[in-house]
């Protein structure tokens, strides 16, 4: 596999591109795990080549998943570093935080054509910082939002609870759902506590192309099923350029994953593992592979569909 090192000292952020070698003008932004390199996003990288992609991989450092203040600017970079590498279309795929991420830059950029955003929010989350600060595995950021853009914030929805007892909220819900991760009650407080504005919502009728958004109604991290019908009520109000389609599951948790590429990830019980973190996967095994098998089914044929026909 093909590798070309982005780095922040000398590019202005880390990332890492990887070529496919059959010939294709076709590339994905790919926004996965805590490293650009690592195993989950190399399993995911594989998964893209598969489907005929060049696929650029960004995450927020080398082992670090705390977005805070990530600038929206990389995107402008990224893109055009791919175009230069004859990427004709651009898609973009992010999970969890980074579907949020996804969503946003490809509201920004209208370059990005295919949007794939699996188990987002529909709302600019507040940042966070994993340094385990006080035994805390997780705290909110400085007063900022997950991205910025031109040297400043952009609008967010700030979390319920501060340090130390953001991740202590955090721990007493995994305890008592009985998943590694949970989170869903937290962002419910944190829209009681400040009711949605205007501006801090990702203007998803700006995103041109195709746009997938995946969600189960079991996600304990949040309430993603309702956010994406919220995405779908708002294009219904506005003028959109966008084909916007909702993929949405009774069961499947936070990993709404296609099936062959979590197996990439983990070659040997994968099922396990998504019953590992969530109680759910435990629950309702062979119904959250379903899921994920039919994610699979529909993502390679949104894929192609963009690739040969867009």
């Amino acid at each position: 596999m093909k590798m070309r090192y982005f780095e922040p000292e000398k590019d202005g952020f880390y990332g890492v591109w990887y070529p496919n070698e059959e010939n294709t003008d076709c590339g994905l932004i790919l926004m996965l795990g805590d490293s650009s390199d690592d195993h989950m996003v190399k399993a995911g990288v594989k998964w893209v080549h598969e489907r005929g992609c060049h696929a650029f991989a960004l995450s927020a450092g080398v082992k670090d998943y705390g977005y805070h203040s990530y600038p929206l600017e990389t995107f402008g970079k990224v893109i055009d570093f791919m175009h230069k590498q004859n990427c004709r279309k651009i898609g973009i795929a992010g999970a969890s935080t980074t579907g949020v991420i996804a969503l946003t830059a490809a509201s920004y950029y209208p370059d990005i054509t295919l949007t794939i955003a699996m188990s987002p929010a529909d709302f600019v989350m507040e940042g966070f910082i994993r340094d385990n600060l006080d035994g805390m595995r997780e705290r909110p950021g400085n007063d900022e939002a997950v991205l910025s853009w031109q040297g400043k914030t952009i609008p967010y929805l700030p979390y319920a609870y501060r340090h130390p007892e953001y991740w202590q909220k955090i721990s007493e819900e995994s305890k008592r759902r009985k998943d590694m991760a949970a989170s869903r009650d937290m962002f419910d407080e944190s829209e009681r506590r400040h009711p949605l504005q205007e501006e801090e919502f990702i203007k998803v009728e700006k995103i041109r192309g195709t746009v997938l958004c995946i969600g189960a109604e079991d996600d304990s991290l949040w309430d993603t099923c309702r956010y994406i019908r919220r995405m779908e009520k708002r294009l219904a109000g506005k003028p959109h350029e966008c084909q916007f389609q909702p993929l949405l599951y009774e069961h499947g948790t936070h990993f709404v994953f296609p099936q062959s590429m979590l197996k990439k990830i983990l070659p040997i019980a994968s099922g396990l593992f998504v019953g590992l973190f969530f109680k759910a996967g435990r629950d309702y095994p062979k119904e959250c592979l379903q899921t994920r098998k039919d994610i699979d089914e529909k993502l390679s044929t949104a894929i192609a569909r963009w690739r040969h026909f867009s």
